[in-house]
């Protein structure tokens, strides 16, 4: 009776690891002719001095109340990728992501740049793998006297979702509006700077590689019709690429809540290229409570089909 239990065992076994076999094999043979690509700040997902229940905190995490916030944003809307700012170091992507597989979604691939200057990171969770991952913190432009860098960087990646088909995304986030100098209101130089270093070295990674389908997405800290903004559309007759309209169920646009003046603004989005336009099914803004909870920005993400796009 044991012997014949074993082999019931056995057997089950077997063909529990079979099944499991063929959905890895199919899971990554079928193409992803839909992808959903998505930016979202999780503003300071990290250990900081903070306002916690009316009680200053030194070096306090994230508030669980305000991570499970997150984590409900990203799962409600699923995307296959995920550029994210405002995270911690490797640490705290890492728990994002144990935390959103206990959730039900499973990133698998993540990438992180580690800022030097700054607390707060840049990182791309995704559920296609990364064929090539590259990290820009060598970028750098003139500013007034001397030079500076692009204190957050660049983060590419490059996904495959249909064979033949090669997309470039580039995650970014531009100097915020506080500044110590007078002769630059609100950094509006500086951050047009950034982004002109930024949008050089994007021309280079793929207009001047023969690579034309790519996203440049993320926190550009400006409006959309900005300096910075037009910089990334367009560089004398070269069109570079066009923003993705996106709103929320109720027709809203803003993108970000600034408490302490009460203010909504659209700072988050996503720029898609010219080749890449055709495949575009929709722009969206996820829907959250006014003001958002967790965040003080909304997550931003487009929907492809590239079943309508010529390689």
């Amino acid at each position: 009776m044991l012997r014949i239990e074993a082999r019931r065992r056995l057997v089950f076994c077997r063909t529990r690891a079979v099944l499991l076999l063929v959905a890895l094999f199919l899971s990554n043979a079928a193409p992803a002719e839909t992808l959903r690509v998505a930016t979202y700040n999780l503003y300071n997902y990290l250990s900081m001095d903070r306002s916690v229940d009316g009680k200053w905190r030194k070096d306090y995490p994230k508030p669980e109340s305000e991570k499970s916030a997150v984590r409900r944003a990203i799962v409600e809307v699923r995307p296959d990728v995920l550029a994210i700012q405002e995270i911690g170091d490797l640490k705290y992507l890492n728990e994002l992501r144990n935390d959103l597989r206990r959730d039900g979604l499973d990133y698998i691939h993540i990438t992180h740049l580690q800022n030097p200057e700054s607390d707060r990171c840049l990182a791309i969770l995704s559920r296609l793998p990364f064929y090539q991952t590259k990290q820009h913190q060598d970028l750098d432009f003139k500013y007034f006297e001397g030079r500076h860098s692009v204190r957050r960087g660049m983060l590419e990646v490059e996904i495959r979702p249909i064979p033949g088909l090669r997309i470039q995304i580039f995650n970014l986030h531009l100097k915020s509006r506080w500044t110590v100098r007078d002769d630059d209101p609100e950094a509006a130089l500086q951050r047009t700077r950034e982004a002109e270093a930024c949008r050089n070295r994007i021309i280079d990674r793929t207009i001047n590689e023969s690579r034309p389908h790519y996203l440049i997405l993320g926190d550009f800290n400006d409006n959309p019709d900005s300096s910075p903004l037009r910089r990334f559309k367009k560089r004398g007759n070269l069109i570079i690429a066009e923003r993705l309209i996106a709103a929320d169920s109720r027709g809203e646009f803003w993108t970000h809540f600034y408490r302490r003046q009460s203010s909504y603004s659209t700072v988050d989005g996503i720029l898609v290229s010219p080749p890449m336009m055709p495949a575009v099914k929709v722009g969206r803004i996820a829907d959250t409570l006014s003001p958002p909870q967790g965040s003080d920005h909304r997550l931003v993400y487009a929907d492809f089909d590239f079943s309508k796009l010529s390689n």
